[in-house]
């Protein structure tokens, strides 16, 4: 995969260009600031971008700016926001204009080469993932909206197995049940949350955006 790195920290950037090289990757471009973000990757087309949510000139949310616009411009493009800490606001803001091919991940989070490798994977594939602490903050603030309140206690657990990213055999593997059982749990979730048929792929998305505006 051909993966452009935006960081300001150089420490940070080379770093995750060695874990991404280490997993077979191609590191097109490891930038320092947000402004050159749009022009390198109309010029170097990369499959996945990787950036951090404070940069310059504010370090505030300049990363989320970037995600969106990228997201504008390159919708097949993969986009992963990593932050230094856990904010489920972040998280919505970032997938509030569709969750396809985005994911929010917190850099404590990526231990090995092959867990970032692994993310890519999804995202490049249409999926979603959320980081598991941002995840258990949302569902703890708000497994009692009108949305979610219709879902069992299971079916909680594998929506948030869900907004990980994790596939149903993935899921089935944490839970220690098996792939068809998670599987009749997820069509439940499509069906209580009142999502259209389609895609399997869209539907998953659409479940996590439920859990992320739920209120």
């Amino acid at each position: 995969m051909r993966v452009t790195v935006v960081d300001d920290s150089v420490i940070v950037r080379e770093g995750l260009r060695r874990l991404l090289e280490s997993e077979g990757h191609h590191v097109v471009d490891t930038l320092a600031h947000p402004g050159t973000v749009a022009a390198a990757v109309a010029e170097r087309t990369p499959d996945a971008v990787v950036l951090d949510i404070r940069m310059p000139p504010t370090f505030t949310d300049e990363g989320l700016h970037t995600a969106a616009a990228l997201r504008r411009e390159h919708p097949g493009l993969a986009v992963l926001v990593l932050s230094q800490h856990a904010v489920p606001e972040y998280a919505t803001r970032l997938l509030d204009g569709g969750a396809r091919a985005t994911g929010y991940l917190l850099k404590d989070r990526i231990l090995e080469p092959w867990q970032l490798s692994q993310t890519l994977a999804r995202l490049a594939e249409g999926g979603c993932v959320v980081d598991p602490d941002v995840v258990g903050d949302l569902l703890a603030t708000r497994r009692n909206t009108d949305r979610l309140s219709c879902l069992t206690e299971r079916e909680h657990d594998v929506l948030r197995l869900m907004a990980e990213g994790l596939s149903d055999k993935g899921i089935a593997q944490r839970l220690f049940v098996s792939a068809n059982t998670v599987g009749t749990h997820v069509q439940r979730i499509f069906r209580k949350l009142d999502l259209p048929d389609g895609v399997e792929d869209n539907r998953r998305v659409l479940a996590v955006l439920a859990l992320l505006q739920a209120r």
